[in-house]
């Protein structure tokens, strides 16, 4: 046998071996995420509050209680994470926020939010519906719409110049 077909045997296997590994890695991540689903579901309350501000901070600048920072791992404690201040009823709190929803989160504006400890899973409007921000145009929207501009601007000339011309 050739040496290089040596070679592309075991990097073949090699290659099914680590993706046999994270197969399996990846469902023992999914049961975890499914059982801390289910305790944040049981755990969950409405509570009204008042938006004061949002931020993106990582966790030693959030103003979260202590406790907070001792029980995080070390990914999350280099990570930035949404971090919600509110002042629910008398107090001012600082909240960690979902992300799917950090972005339809108000700010100074009443919501009704569902929280499970510090933790802000899903969020509605007290006086009425919240809307979720338009996002920045990315270089292709704004590309596409300086040429529908440019075209339209063309086509109104034409008409002028032809106008003129009879």
């Amino acid at each position: 046998m050739k040496p290089w077909m040596i070679i592309m045997l075991i990097v073949i296997i090699v290659l099914i071996a680590v993706v046999v590994a994270l197969y399996f890695w990846g469902k023992r991540l999914e049961k975890r995420q499914a059982e801390q689903k289910e305790q944040l579901d049981a755990a969950a309350q409405q509570v009204t509050m008042l938006i004061i501000d949002k931020k993106k901070l990582r966790l030693k600048d959030a103003g979260l209680p202590p406790i907070v920072m001792q029980n995080a791992n070390w990914v999350m404690k280099r990570s930035k994470l949404p971090i919600v201040k509110a002042k629910v009823g008398p107090n001012m709190m600082s909240l960690i926020a979902d992300q799917a929803i950090y972005d339809m989160i108000p700010v100074r504006k009443e919501v009704k939010a569902t929280v499970s400890g510090l933790y802000i899973t899903a969020v509605k409007g007290v006086r009425g519906a919240i809307e979720k921000p338009q996002g920045k145009k990315s270089f292709r929207q704004k590309l596409s719409e300086k040429y529908k501009k440019m075209s339209e601007q063309a086509a109104a000339e034409k008409k002028t110049s032809s106008k003129k011309k009879k």
